[in-house]
């Protein structure tokens, strides 16, 4: 979903409202597992892409935002034939799919700040049951923020070990990301204790 931030362009979806497009998500995404039916499953996926013109995004920029997930999504589909029919498969593949554009849109057309304070807002009200919105939001904006580094982190141990022979090794690419990431995380935690 969080594939790629951000991406300015000038189109209706940008300037719509954060809070109508957070809340959307849910909605959209509630109504697409209340229905097995293909059609309106298919519908919903060509729906999907068919917003990434209309906000002034490519099709190239959809295929990414799906790439990460293609193993996952092969794997549910070979295993959805096996335990019940290739209907089923392809449903729950279309629902997958179309959810994953959706909420890919919603990273794409909405600011990280706008979705951070949206998000704080809608929290305020929980305050007299403990929930901190701030908190909330700093750990959303950390999560959020936290994911391209990684992605980063991982992009550069995988150009360091092609380097050194050893891409194909799931371990020797495992361990010095997982090392890198407690070390970030550390040095966040460091940083949150000193702003406290």
């Amino acid at each position: 979903m969080i594939r790629g931030l951000y991406a300015h362009r000038d189109s209706a979806m940008h300037r719509l409202r954060p809070g109508a497009k957070l809340l959307a998500l849910p909605v959209l995404a509630t109504l697409l597992f209340l229905t097995a039916d293909l059609f309106v499953l298919g519908a919903a996926f060509l729906g999907a892409l068919a917003l990434f013109p209309l906000a002034r995004l490519s099709m190239r920029l959809a295929a990414t935002q799906l790439r990460p997930a293609l193993l996952l999504l092969l794997a549910i589909f070979a295993a959805q034939v096996w335990m019940a029919d290739i209907a089923a498969a392809l449903a729950v593949v279309l629902r997958l799919v179309a959810l994953l554009l959706l909420a890919s849109l919603v990273t794409l057309t909405t600011r990280t700040a706008a979705m951070v304070d949206t998000i704080e807002w809608s929290m305020a009200p929980l305050r007299p049951l403990g929930v901190d919105p701030a908190k909330v939001g700093l750990a959303l904006s950390m999560t959020i923020r936290f994911v391209p580094l990684l992605a980063g982190v991982l992009e550069e141990v995988r150009e360091a070990q092609k380097a050194r022979g050893a891409e194909r090794s799931t371990f020797a690419l495992a361990v010095p990301v997982i090392l890198r990431a407690l070390k970030m995380t550390d040095e966040i935690a460091d940083a949150i204790d000193a702003r406290s």
